[in-house]
């Protein structure tokens, strides 16, 4: 049974940093990948980052380039978000989930942890 629990979330001030964890467990992921989606009161899940558990390659939306990273540690079975210079957009419930073949659309991804709360206060 495959098993995501984020943690990381809170709340911090416009231009502020956090970071956010992701422990995977279960099962070997190998040929998996892992992203970061956020959803906001009233409005649709949308993805955020991911990244392929082995190799390292990286997704990124639009909307936080150049602010977020998004990395692993296949050693803990972790995988991590780091966003920096937050807006109050930014502010959402953060999932972490994993797929064996998509990277954006929520859709394809098979296992969602239980999300951790980001506010971005401004």
């Amino acid at each position: 049974q495959v098993q995501l629990v984020e943690s990381g979330g809170g709340l911090v001030q416009v231009g502020g940093s956090l970071r956010l964890s992701c422990a995977a467990s279960g099962r070997t992921f190998t040929t998996d990948r892992m992203g970061w989606f956020r959803q906001a009161p009233g409005k649709e899940r949308e993805f955020v980052a991911a990244i392929t558990w082995s190799g390292s390659i990286t997704s990124l939306a639009d909307s936080v380039k150049g602010r977020f990273t998004i990395s692993r540690d296949n050693a803990k079975n972790t995988v991590s978000l780091q966003m920096n210079s937050l807006k109050p957009e930014d502010t959402g419930v953060y999932y972490c989930a994993l797929t064996h073949s998509g990277w954006t659309n929520p859709k394809t991804y098979d296992y969602w942890g239980q999300g951790t709360q980001v506010t971005v206060s401004s």
